[in-house]
């Protein structure tokens, strides 16, 4: 069975703040086989990890297409605890934000054929922290040149 793992971050500067994205996609050996990083506006940190994950598992199906992400294994990898039990079904969805965050990522969801969640120290998620950092400083000198 193919097995790719994918790092997710969001982040904000002030909460809510300036906000961005970052998604490591790694193949079997560990070796990033796609990157990505996006600035997202102002938006509370809770969001920016929601839009993460929804940015990733959108990326995921065009890149492997529906018929084979069914036969696969993807492990999504996040330091956000929130989010991670959420998705697991392990603690409740109470703001109305994240709901609709949520009820958009579940959905999404569905499709895989074998999706875990894990949660991993923010020492483990060292790239996608980066690429969410880039974006952020990227947004600030391009804002700052006008």
């Amino acid at each position: 069975m193919e097995k790719v793992f994918v790092h997710i971050d969001g982040g904000a500067r002030g909460n809510p703040g300036p906000a961005a994205l970052g998604v490591a996609i790694l193949n079997s050996s560990g070796e990033v086989v796609k990157r990505y990083s996006q600035f997202l506006g102002k938006l509370t940190n809770n969001e920016a990890e929601y839009q993460a994950l929804i940015f990733a598992l959108k990326k995921l199906k065009l890149i492997f297409g529906k018929e084979k992400l069914k036969k696969m294994l993807v492990e999504i990898r996040s330091d956000s605890e929130l989010l991670v039990r959420q998705m697991q079904g392990r603690y409740k969805v109470i703001d109305s934000k994240i709901q609709r965050l949520f009820l958009q990522a579940w959905n999404l969801k569905v499709e895989f054929g074998n999706l875990n969640f894990l949660l991993v120290r923010r020492e483990k998620n060292k790239i996608a922290d980066k690429l969410v950092n880039e974006a952020l400083d990227k947004a600030k000198e391009t804002k700052s040149l006008f």
